[in-house]
C-alpha cells in the first residue's frame, strides 16, 4: 500500500510539473505597458521580457517568474525606494538595468531589494548604477548572485552610499564573479553564516570585503583594488580565506579583528602603501593610512600559511593579545618594516620544522636543507623603543643606538617578548612561487596586472 502511494505521488508530481511547464507563458512588455499591472497578472514559471526603453517606478515582484531585458532596456526608480522588490521564492531576474533608486540608507533603498521570504532568487548579469544599496538580502536563504556589475555614485560622500551586495541573516547565498566599485563596501556580510564568496573584482571603496558577526563563510580567489582595506574581517568565526588578491589597497590589505578559528592560506597581498593612493585618501578624507599588509588585532587559534605579503610600509602587525596563531610557510618580501609585535610573550612562526621566507634574512643554510641556520628575529627592544618614540628614529645609526643592540644580544634575558622564526626558508616556499608570483633579487613582481 505504501509503495503504491509514493508511486501515485510520483506520478502526480510530474504530472502537476508538465502541467505547469505547458502554462508558462512568455510575455513581452513594452515602455507604453503597465509594468507592475503585467508582473501582477504573470503565473508563477512565466518569462517576461522588457523591450528596449525606460521603465519609471517602483515594481515588485510576487510570483516565482524569469525577469529579464533586451539590450536598452531600463528600470529607472525615479530616485525613491527600491527599484525592485522580490517578494516570491524562486524568482530569476538577468540582463537588466537598473539606475537611479532611492538613496535612503534607513529604509535599505536598493536597486533589487529581496525579501525574507524570497529563497532561491537568483540575479545574475544585471548593470546596477545608483547611490543606495545594489543588492539587499534580508534574511532569505539559498540566494545566487552571479556576474553582476554594481557602480556607486562617485558624486556622494563614500559613507553616504549604501553597500553593493548587502547580504543581511542570510545562510547559503552564493556571490561569484561581480565587479562592484564606488560604493561604500563592495560585499558587506552581517549576521550570515555558510555563505561563499567566490571570483569578484572589488575596486575604489572604503570596504572590498566586511564581515561582521558571521561563521562559516569561504572567501575564495576575490581580487581588491585601490581600496582602504582589501578584506575586512571581523567579529567572526571559522572563516576560509584561501587565493585571494590585494593590491594597492591604502590602510589594509587584510583586517583580522578579533577573527577566532579560522584559515588563511595562498592569499597575495602587495603594495599596501599609504602614500600609493592619493586619490584615495582624498575619497576618505583620512590622513596617514597605515599601509599593512596584514593586521591582526585580538584574533587567535587561527592558521596563516602559503601568503605572500610584498612590497607594503609593513607586512605584518599583531597586537591586543594576538597569539597561538600558527604562521608557516608564508613570504615576506621587500615589506619596508617586516613586523610589528607588541604583546607580553615570545612567538615562533614556524610550524613543524616549517618556517617563513623574509627576504632581508641575513643567515645562512650551511647544510643545505633550505632552513636558515639562524634564528630569524624580525624586531627587539630598539624596535620597540623606536614604535613608542617615533622621533627616536633620528639616532637609529647611532653608537648609542648600536650599543643597546649589542647590549641585548650578549644578554638575551634584557630582551623584550617579541617574534621569532627559528627555522627561516631560504627562498619563496614553492606553493607561492605557483600561485603567480616571480621571484626577484630585490623585490618581486607579479604575473598579470
Amino acid at each position: 500500500m505504501n509503495l503504491l502511494f509514493a508511486r501515485f505521488g510520483c506520478l502526480l508530481l510530474l504530472y502537476m510539473s508538465t502541467m505547469l511547464s505547458a502554462q508558462a507563458a512568455t510575455i513581452n512588455v513594452t515602455p507604453t505597458d503597465n509594468l507592475q499591472s503585467v508582473l501582477d497578472s504573470v503565473q508563477s514559471g512565466d518569462q517576461v521580457v522588457l523591450t528596449e526603453g525606460v521603465y519609471q517606478g517602483n515594481f515588485v515582484i510576487a510570483q516565482a517568474i524569469e525577469l529579464s531585458g533586451e539590450t536598452g532596456a531600463v528600470l529607472d526608480g525615479q530616485n525613491k525606494g527600491h527599484a525592485l522588490q522580490v517578494n516570491s521564492a524562486g524568482a530569476y531576474i538577468h540582463n537588466l538595468r537598473i539606475q537611479n533608486w532611492g538613496i535612503n540608507l534607513t529604509d535599505l533603498d536598493s536597486a533589487i531589494f529581496v525579501s525574507r521570504s524570497a529563497a532561491n532568487t537568483r540575479i545574475e548579469h544585471n548593470y546596477l548604477q545608483g547611490g543606495g544599496f545594489g543588492i539587499w538580502v534580508d534574511a532569505s536563504p539559498d540566494v545566487k548572485i552571479v556576474a553582476n556589475k554594481i557602480e556607486g555614485d562617485l558624486g556622494m560622500r563614500s559613507s553616504d552610499r549604501g553597500n553593493g551586495i548587502h547580504l543581511y541573516n542570510v545562510t547559503g547565498a552564493l556571490a561569484k564573479n561581480n565587479e562592484v566599485w564606488h560604493t561604500r563596501d563592495g560585499i558587506y556580510i552581517d549576521t550570515s553564516n555558510g555563505n561563499e564568496l567566490i571570483g569578484n573584482h572589488l575596486h575604489d571603496l572604503r570596504y572590498g570585503v566586511h564581515y561582521m558577526y558571521s561563521y562559516h563563510n569561504l572567501i575564495k580567489n576575490n581580487f581588491t583594488v585601490n581600496t582602504r582595506t582589501g578584506y575586512a574581517l571581523m567579529q567572526s568565526k571559522y572563516l576560509t580565506v584561501i587565493g585571494n588578491r590585494s593590491k594597492n589597497d591604502a590602510n589594509y590589505g587584510i583586517l583580522m579583528n578579533y577573527i577566532t578559528n579560522s584559515t588563511l592560506k595562498n592569499n597575495r597581498v602587495e603594495g599596501v602603501q599609504n602614500n600609493r593612493n592619493p586619490h584615495m585618501q582624498q575619497q576618505t578624507n583620512l590622513a596617514g593610512l597605515e599601509g599593512k599588509a596584514l593586521f591582526i588585532y585580538n584574533s587567535l587559534f587561527n592558521e596563516i600559511r602559503d601568503n605572500l605579503f610584498a612590497e607594503s610600509d609593513m607586512g605584518i602587525h599583531l597586537t591586543a593579545g594576538s597569539e597561538d596563531n600558527v604562521l608557516s610557510g608564508n613570504a615576506f618580501i621587500s615589506n619596508k618594516e617586516q613586523v610589528k609585535y607588541v604583546a607580553t610573550r615570545t612567538q615562533d612562526w614556524s610550524d613543524a620544522g616549517v618556517g617563513n621566507f623574509w627576504s632581508d634574512y641575513l643567515g645562512w643554510d650551511m647544510d643545505g636543507d633550505g632552513i636558515g641556520d639562524v634564528v630569524y628575529e624580525p624586531n627587539d627592544s630598539v624596535d620597540q623603543l623606536l614604535w613608542k618614540f617615533p622621533s627616536a628614529k633620528l639616532l637609529l645609526n647611532s653608537p648609542a643606538v648600536e650599543t643597546l643592540r649589542w647590549v641585548q644580544r650578549q644578554f638575551p634575558v634584557l630582551k623584550a617578548p617579541g617574534v621569532v622564526d627559528s627555522h627561516p626558508l631560504m627562498a619563496v616556499p614553492q606553493s607561492i612561487t605557483d600561485s603567480g608570483l616571480v621571484p626577484g633579487s630585490a623585490g618581486a613582481q607579479w604575473v598579470g596586472n
